[in-house]
């Protein structure tokens, strides 16, 4: 039997010393492939616009490259954003960006990092510096939009769509967020409308028929009719019938510019983002929750219980059963839609 013989081979798999290379230039590159896996998951352009711009500044108060920062950088930055009263919101956010940042590099530039810059990445955030969801923001303490700054703000949306560069999405949100307000909708509800569930003939203004209502206690979503109060239907019908087509064509009724179904996110971000075009301050922006707190508050003022009105049979004022759907419930915006049609009206 011949003898078995071990050669050594020089490799080059693993540098052995630290490579020598910028880090800024390594880490912009990074943020480019970031951003990249962004548009790879399907996120909106205006999401995207946001996300950059809050990672940027991020970095930029950080000081130093992601792989280096320490847990006493993200108190400071942290503490900094506190000090200069900024919300609680808004220092969550700069955790969350650098913390899925972070969590990026781990997972794609690991090999990368060690080798050039003989570091391990840890986590820097931590139980301590990691800000705890419910803040001085939370909405139990924050009143909502009065209906006069509500008002201001849908008059400073009608006075953009006549200056926008694009008609369409800027018509499309005016619609979009008065649906919310006058209809009382969660963001995740709004997504998920078709143009099907828009009916114009129930009842006398008309019923949005919300299939993928809310659940509780981890049920299926509980569809739901809502009535289209305060003019809700003329601002629906002119978006039918001048806006929606602009857009390509698909069973979603507020779709983005691929003809695609909004996420809630893009949703938040969008309002996010008008209210920054609208110049008001800090104190006076609200988010869709507010909206949809704000839309409860007005209708209970005036005696409106738009849960009565809306599980109510148009004409008798029988209860009626929830609507039945068939097949699985769409969880998510992002599922293609199968072009099922509500479920008929109880007789």
């Amino acid at each position: 039997m011949a003898e078995a013989r071990l050669q050594v081979i020089a490799g080059g798999a693993v540098p052995q010393e630290p490579l020598a290379t910028d880090p800024w230039q390594f880490q912009t590159a990074c943020v480019d492939a970031f951003v990249a896996s962004w548009r790879a998951r399907g996120f909106s352009p205006v999401t995207i616009d946001n996300d950059i711009g809050l990672l940027e500044r991020t970095l930029a108060a950080l000081g130093r490259p992601a792989w280096e920062v320490t847990p006493e950088d993200i108190d400071r930055v942290v503490g900094d954003l506190a000090v200069k009263g900024r919300a609680t919101s808004t220092r969550r956010e700069y955790v969350q960006i650098f913390k899925g940042f972070h969590r990026f590099l781990q997972a794609r530039k690991a090999t990368e990092i060690e080798a050039a810059f003989g570091v391990r990445r840890v986590c820097p955030v931590d139980e301590f510096n990691a800000s705890r969801h419910v803040g001085d923001d939370s909405p139990a303490l924050v009143p909502p939009p009065t209906p006069e700054r509500v008002a201001e703000f849908f008059d400073f949306m009608k006075q953009r769509i006549a200056t926008a560069r694009k008609y369409g999405p800027a018509a499309r949100d005016y619609a979009m967020f008065r649906t919310l307000y006058h209809a009382g909708l969660r963001s995740e509800e709004a997504s998920l409308l078709d143009k099907p569930d828009v009916h114009f003939s129930r009842g006398p203004f008309g019923k949005l028929h919300v299939r993928f209502g809310k659940g509780a206690h981890t049920s299926w979503p509980r569809p739901r009719w809502v009535p289209m109060l305060d003019g809700l239907d003329l601002v629906l019908r002119w978006f039918l019938d001048d806006v929606r087509p602009k857009f390509p064509d698909s069973p979603v009724l507020f779709a983005d510019e691929s003809g695609g179904a909004l996420h809630r996110g893009t949703i938040r971000n969008r309002l996010r983002y008008l209210m920054e075009l609208e110049g008001r301050p800090a104190s006076e922006r609200f988010s869709p929750h507010a909206l949809r707190r704000a839309c409860a508050t007005h209708n209970y003022e005036r005696g409106v219980d738009l849960w009565w009105r809306s599980n109510r049979c148009s004409g008798t004022g029988r209860s009626v059963q929830p609507c039945v759907m068939s097949g699985p419930p769409r969880r998510s915006s992002r599922t293609p839609i199968s072009g099922r049609s509500p479920a008929p009206w109880p007789s």
